[in-house]
């Protein structure tokens, strides 16, 4: 028989393996109560947890587990089990697919099924399942901002040199973040030379970029003195404006001017009249200001 005849009887005997194919969803946590806060913790804050609550049938089936969602994982890994049973599950991760929702909700799976205190595998590309609105107790997020990584250990852990030496580089990475009471998912954060607040939106991006056009003709999209509006980014599916700010000030004294401009915001957006001329070039003029993500 010839190499070629070979191969191919070998071809016609190996099971074919299923494509998984990947669907890009632009809204994936669309649905969940606190919508802006998950892309918040996905895309603005550097170290922060929040506990979440299974869904009735999976607390049936693998009991009271103890889940906590993380904004990051060591080696941004997507999922750790502890040896108590306890679940930890990271939002910014290496490897994933276009819908966040049903990566994270496969991430849960895995760990869940997964041996305590054991590497939990989870597939890049997990194809079609459950999502996270399948797996949750749906509810407002309740979080805790941390200084640092420390929340990632058990107790004891960290007095080996070697992963002390890996949260210290961990830790060097995170800049100043503090989550505003003024309006749900604004941030201010600290970069080097420079103070922002970044706030997710919650409403739909057409009526958002209205309300934003009519304020910049107010001239009131600043947020007071020495401020500037420096654009927007798209997260998705929502709006996340973002302004430049002294960096001597702290960030309490940002509590009142978002809630003032929250209350403007909230006014502009209810305007039920279309845009004048001079509010259609105002919104064309913040389509021009887009910016990178982070």
């Amino acid at each position: 028989m010839s190499k070629r005849r070979k191969s191919q009887r070998a071809a016609e005997a190996t099971p074919k393996r299923e494509k998984v194919r990947d669907i890009f969803v632009p809204r994936p946590f669309e649905g969940l109560a606190d919508e802006p806060e998950w892309i918040a913790l996905r895309e603005l804050v550097p170290a922060a947890s929040a506990p979440l609550r299974l869904a009735p049938a999976l607390a049936e089936e693998f009991g009271d587990r103890q889940v906590t969602l993380a904004t990051v994982l060591p080696m941004a890994t997507p999922a750790m089990t502890k040896p108590d049973g306890r679940v930890l599950i990271g939002l910014q991760r290496h490897l994933q697919s276009g819908d966040v929702s049903r990566d994270l909700a496969e991430a849960l799976l895995c760990a869940l099924r997964a041996e305590p205190g054991r590497p939990v595998p989870v597939p890049p590309l997990p194809g079609p399942g459950p999502r996270l609105q399948d797996v949750l107790a749906d509810g407002p997020l309740e979080i805790s901002m941390h200084d640092g990584f420390e929340f990632w250990l058990d107790p004891g852990a960290g007095d080996d040199p070697n992963v002390q030496a890996s949260l210290e580089r961990a830790n060097a990475a995170i800049y100043p973040t503090v989550r505003l009471a003024a309006a749900r998912a604004a941030y201010w954060c600290q970069v080097p030379e420079k103070a922002h607040v970044r706030w997710v939106l919650p409403d739909d991006e057409d009526a958002a970029l209205d309300a934003l056009a009519r304020l910049s003709v107010a001239g009131t999209l600043v947020l007071g003195e020495n401020t500037r509006f420096a654009g927007m980014f798209r997260a998705h599916g929502r709006l996340v404006p973002v302004w430049d700010l002294p960096d001597a000030v702290p960030a309490a004294d940002w509590e009142q001017p978002v809630a003032d401009f929250a209350k403007r915001y909230a006014e502009a957006l209810a305007e039920p009249a279309p845009l004048d001329a001079a509010g259609r070039r105002a919104r064309h003029g913040l389509l021009g200001r887009q910016l990178a993500l982070r």
